[in-house]
């Protein structure tokens, strides 16, 4: 069987899911529970892991999960090895607990969080455990709905915010987001996973994103020909980081110019950047504005600039 791709870079979304070897159980205790939740702090505290919702079943566990560095992979060896450790010694066994590697499909968060958090805090009324989600007390919901208060690895307000600024209105609305799956089919959001087996969940454009910055520069390999078809604009990721590396530093000069240079030379909707970056539309034009004056008065800067323009475009 091929191998799952790993795509990892700063800011990266996935819905990642492991399951107990042999469809065995993985938790057999609250005690045990708590102590996975004590493992996704110790990724939070370590590597910076960042969950947006999770869900934990009695054989397998869901997380929605940002690495803010691109480190996914060390941070699943931090979760599954510390809660593998714990376990066995707890019960005094030995060999896998978890059924191989992880799963993690890669996500365009911004198109497929909210229904993706849905999904997750769902799976328990899928499974017939409970009659209303929110009464499994092992799942993110209640945070979601105000009733709990969120642990410091845990983020609500990134899907909240999707529904609306005010987070008192944001959690009514997702409150009914909820209850409307309760009523009528939804969709499957897994059905829009492109590249075969390579798990990306995202539009047309979020995927050749992915491919021109993070697939594009492998080798050849069989186990990904989907991969190799798209030659694109660059990632916001990739811009940033040429930047930052032209620069010399991740300061604000270095975001700025990663800003310009993403309005001025690629078709990137003003949306698109102002989420990327966290600034209003009106911001990136002043922004952009700025650093038309410091290449006027800063010839070594604008230097640097059109060297990352020529590695970039």
């Amino acid at each position: 069987m091929a191998r799952q791709l790993r795509i990892q870079y700063p800011g990266a979304f996935y819905h990642v899911t492991s399951r107990g070897n042999q469809k065995q159980p993985v938790f057999f205790s609250p005690w045990d529970k708590a102590r996975f939740l004590d493992c996704l702090d110790e990724a939070h505290e370590k590597l910076d892991a960042l969950v947006h919702s999770y869900c934990l079943m009695e054989n397998h566990y869901h997380l929605m999960l940002e690495t803010r560095q691109a480190n996914l992979s060390k941070i699943m060896h931090i979760i599954n090895t510390s809660f593998t450790v714990y376990l066995n010694k707890r019960n005094k066994r030995v060999g896998h607990l978890f059924q191989g590697r992880f799963k993690a499909i890669l996500l365009e968060a911004e198109t497929y969080a909210q229904e993706l958090s849905r999904y997750i805090h769902l799976n328990p009324l899928r499974a017939g455990i409970v009659k209303r989600p929110e009464d499994h007390p092992w799942s993110s919901l209640r945070e979601y709905l105000g009733k709990r208060e969120p642990p410091r690895w845990l983020d609500t307000s990134f899907v909240l915010g999707l529904f609306g600024d005010d987070t008192d209105d944001a959690r009514l609305q997702y409150a009914g987001f909820i209850s409307s799956a309760l009523i009528s089919n939804i969709p499957n959001p897994f059905k829009n996973k492109n590249g075969g087996s390579h798990s990306i969940l995202g539009s047309k454009g979020f995927l050749e994103r992915i491919k021109e910055t993070y697939i594009q520069k492998k080798a050849p390999n069989r186990e990904f020909p989907l991969l190799r078809q798209y030659r694109k604009k660059p990632p916001l990721e990739r811009i940033q980081a040429e930047i930052v590396e032209a620069l010399g530093s991740a300061d604000k000069l270095s975001r700025n110019a990663a800003i310009y240079l993403a309005h001025r030379k690629t078709d990137y909707k003003l949306s698109e950047i102002g989420i990327f970056f966290g600034l209003s539309q009106s911001g990136i034009a002043k922004i952009c504005h700025r650093m038309e004056e410091s290449f006027l008065l800063d010839p070594d800067l604008s230097r640097a600039i059109e060297e990352v323009k020529r590695n970039l475009f």
